[in-house]
């Protein structure tokens, strides 16, 4: 359709467009099972200058194409997010304007850094641009709600303290800006096995307790570094019996100069190394991608 309008000269709305970036943890604590069998999570969320990119262009029906170094690996255009997203909220929206959207993919898929939940969540800021939904509309936030745990955090790309299934979210958080790199070896993790592996490093554990410190405090770059080395990933050794690879990825993060801290994000196999300056992390970075040409690598800042 908007093939043929541009065809006849017609004037077509000109694509919207909306950056997807890597979701990262960096705290993870698992606070306790539910009845229902999923687990009520305490994580600290902050949002990397490197992700996907989403395009929309208004039509008459609802399509996706997918393209980047990454599509292939992203499954089914009809199982995508960003299809399950719209929907969500047409069905919430009477009379919800849909169009074309057009995703590149370049995060590393099922890696922990929530790309598929990033991408839903463009995927509703364009759709509520597009239909003039302001963005703290409750059905936006049903609709990400809806479309999985990570999409509501992705709603607002900033610092968040995140609980329960994803649900709970603190007001965006004023952290300082971390210069980081991140790293992934190319192996898909699914965070139904790591969930699933998680169950016999919890025997014994009860209920943790609630940490605010995060929110409640305000940090300069040295002492946010110092206060996440006092906490953990607890995805992390769960996600290494499955990935044994991720132990190394960490390990040779840790020793690049300059490293401050190095962690698992979400359910892995991404993690992220903590630098003092850009040039330090950009040049950490290059290190790694010459002894890992086959890894995926990217210095980047996180906030």
């Amino acid at each position: 359709m908007l093939d043929e309008l541009r065809k006849r000269g017609a004037s077509v709305p000109a694509a919207r467009a909306e950056r997807a970036p890597a979701k990262i943890n960096l705290t993870l604590r698992v606070v306790g099972r539910r009845p229902d069998g999923y687990h009520d999570i305490e994580s600290l969320v902050v949002f990397a200058g490197v992700g996907d990119a989403l395009t929309f262009a208004p039509a008459r029906t609802l399509a996706l194409s997918v393209d980047g170094p990454t599509a292939a690996a992203s499954g089914t255009i009809g199982d995508n997010l960003v299809l399950k997203a719209a929907r969500a909220l047409a069905e919430r929206v009477e009379g919800l304007k849909l169009g074309r959207f057009a995703l590149t993919k370049r995060l590393p898929v099922a890696a922990g850094v929530g790309g598929g939940s990033s991408d839903a969540a463009a995927a509703l800021r364009l759709l509520a641009r597009a239909n003039r939904i302001a963005l703290d509309d409750p059905r936006l936030l049903e609709a990400a709600g809806a479309t999985g745990a990570d999409v509501p955090v992705c709603l607002d790309p900033k610092p968040q303290m995140m609980r329960g299934i994803g649900h709970i979210l603190s007001e965006p958080l004023a952290l300082p800006k971390l210069p980081a790199v991140l790293v992934n070896p190319r192996v898909a993790v699914p965070t139904k096995d790591v969930f699933a592996a998680l169950r016999a490093h919890l025997k014994g554990h009860g209920r943790v307790a609630i940490n605010t410190a995060f929110e409640r405090s305000r940090f300069k770059m040295k002492g946010l570094i110092d206060a996440l080395a006092e906490e953990r990933n607890d995805l992390e050794a769960p996600a290494i019996a499955i990935a044994p690879v991720i132990a190394q990825v960490l390990a040779d993060l840790r020793a690049l100069k300059g490293c401050r801290l190095a962690r698992m994000s979400g359910s892995g196999a991404t993690c992220f190394g903590l630098f003092a300056t850009v040039p330090t992390a950009a040049a950490a970075a290059r290190t790694l991608r010459g002894r890992h040409p086959n890894w995926w690598v990217r210095a980047t800042r996180l906030g």
